[in-house]
C-alpha cells in the first residue's frame, strides 16, 4: 500500500511538472512574439527615421560624402565643426548633420562609451563675427582634432590659423563658404555662382525681361557671398541684357551707408540714423525697381520689412534659405522664389570630407550639395517637403 502510494505521488509530481514546463514555453513563446513586435516597430522607427534625411544625402555629388562606410576612425577620435553662426535654423541643421555623420560612424564601427567618436559644433554668438570666429578656432585647434571643418566668415582671414593647423596635422575642411587658401582639403558646399545664375533667369522672367533689379548681399567678405553677387550679375549681363542689376547693398556695411546718408541728407546727429532707415533710403533711390535679389534669410526679412514700410507691393523678391519667416512670406505672396539650400547635408559631408582627410584616403575639391527651386507652387509637392528644415 505504501508503495502504491509513493508511486501515485511520483506520477502526480510528474503532471505537475509537465504542466509548469509547458505554461513557462508557452509564456516564453508569447515572450517572443512580444520581442520580436517590438523589435520590428524599432526597426520601423530606424528605418522611417532613415528616410527623413536620406533623401537630403542622396543629393550630395559625389556620393561617397554621403555615406560613412569604411571611414575607420580611431576609437576617441575628435571632429570639430565651426559655423559662421551658432544660433538659426540654418547653422542648427549644419549641427544635425555633423551629429548624425558621427552617429552613424559610431554604430558602423561599433563604438561606444569613450571609444566614441566626437564631434562639438561651435559658431560666433553674432552670425559672420570674423574676430568670433578666429578666436574659436585658435580654441578649437588647440584641442587637437583629428580633422575641422569650417564656413569661413572672411576669405582672407585664417591664413595663420590654417598653416598652424597643417603643421600640427590637422586636415581642414571648408563648408558653406570656402577661400583661396590652398591647404583646404575639401570644399564643401551649394553651387553659389550656378544657383544664383539660374535666380537671374527667374528673376527675368518675373519682370518681364526688363527693368532694374537691386541686390542685396549678406555680407561683402565671405566666399559664398561674393560667388552669389558674381553669379547673378553675370546671368543678367549674359543673357538678359535689357535687365540692369544697377546697385549693390552689402548687408554688412550699413555703417558705412549710414555716415552717407547723414551727409547726403545734411543730418547733424548720423547715430540717430537706424539701419531700417538707410535700407528704405536705398529704395527711395531707386524708386522704379522692379525686382530685388538677396542672398541669406536674414536679408530677405529685412527687404520684406522696408517693402512694407515704403507700400512697395509690385516689387518681386527671390532669395536664398527656407527659415519660417522666409515660407510664410513665400505661401503669402511676398517672396516670388527661395534657393533652398542643404545645410543638414553639408554637416554631414564635412564630417565624411574631415574623416577621409584624418585617415589620408584622398577627398575630391569640391562636394556640391546641391539646392532646390522653390515657389508657392511647388512648396506642398513631397519632394520639396523633404528638403525643407523649417515647416
Amino acid at each position: 500500500m505504501k508503495r502504491r502510494i509513493n508511486l501515485t505521488a511520483i506520477i502526480l509530481c510528474f503532471i505537475v511538472g509537465v504542466c509548469a514546463c509547458a505554461r513557462k514555453e508557452e509564456e516564453k513563446d508569447h515572450k517572443t512574439d512580444a520581442q520580436k513586435k517590438l523589435e520590428e516597430t524599432k526597426g520601423d522607427t530606424e528605418e522611417t527615421q532613415e528616410k527623413e534625411y536620406q533623401k537630403k544625402l542622396d543629393a550630395i555629388e559625389p556620393s561617397a560624402y554621403g555615406d560613412i562606410s569604411g571611414l575607420k576612425l580611431e576609437p576617441g577620435s575628435y571632429l570639430s565643426v565651426i559655423g559662421k553662426g551658432s544660433d538659426g535654423e540654418y547653422w542648427k541643421q549644419v549641427q544635425k548633420g555633423a551629429e548624425q555623420a558621427v552617429s552613424d560612424m559610431n554604430k558602423e564601427l561599433g563604438y561606444k562609451g569613450k571609444d566614441q567618436i566626437k564631434v562639438t559644433y561651435s559658431g560666433p554668438t553674432e552670425a559672420g563675427n570674423v574676430d568670433e570666429q578666429v578666436n574659436i578656432l585658435d580654441e578649437e585647434l588647440a584641442r587637437y582634432p583629428v580633422g575641422l571643418s569650417i564656413s569661413i566668415a572672411d576669405a582672407k582671414a585664417c591664413g595663420v590659423q590654417f598653416d598652424l593647423a597643417a603643421e600640427n596635422g590637422i586636415p581642414i575642411v571648408a563648408f558653406d563658404s570656402g577661400s583661396d587658401y590652398q591647404g583646404l582639403m575639401a570644399t564643401v558646399s551649394t553651387n553659389n555662382k550656378g544657383t544664383a545664375q539660374m535666380a537671374a533667369d527667374k528673376m527675368a522672367e518675373l519682370i518681364g525681361e526688363k527693368g532694374e533689379v537691386l541686390l542685396f548681399i549678406h555680407d561683402s567678405s565671405s566666399m559664398s557671398a561674393k560667388e552669389r553677387e558674381t553669379g547673378f550679375a553675370e546671368g543678367m549681363r549674359e543673357s538678359h541684357p535689357e535687365v540692369q542689376a544697377s546697385e549693390v547693398y552689402y548687408m554688412d556695411q550699413w555703417e558705412e551707408y549710414k555716415s552717407r546718408l547723414a551727409e547726403e541728407e545734411k543730418i547733424e546727429n548720423p547715430e540717430e540714423i537706424t539701419e531700417e532707415e538707410v535700407i528704405d533710403s536705398f529704395f527711395e533711390k531707386h524708386p522704379d525697381v522692379k525686382g530685388v535679389f538677396a542672398t541669406d534669410g536674414d536679408s530677405v526679412q529685412k527687404v520684406l520689412e522696408s517693402l512694407a514700410r515704403l507700400e512697395k507691393e509690385d516689387v518681386r523678391v527671390i532669395g536664398y534659405d527656407g527659415n519660417k519667416e522666409e515660407l510664410e512670406a513665400l505661401k503669402n505672396g511676398e517672396i516670388d522664389g527661395l534657393v533652398i539650400q542643404n545645410p543638414f547635408g553639408m554637416g554631414y559631408a564635412s564630417v565624411v570630407a574631415s574623416a577621409r582627410a584624418a585617415l589620408s584616403m584622398g577627398n575630391e575639391a569640391y562636394v556640391n550639395t546641391d539646392a532646390m527651386w522653390v515657389t508657392k507652387e511647388n512648396i506642398d509637392s513631397g519632394e520639396v517637403k523633404d528638403w525643407l528644415y523649417s515647416r
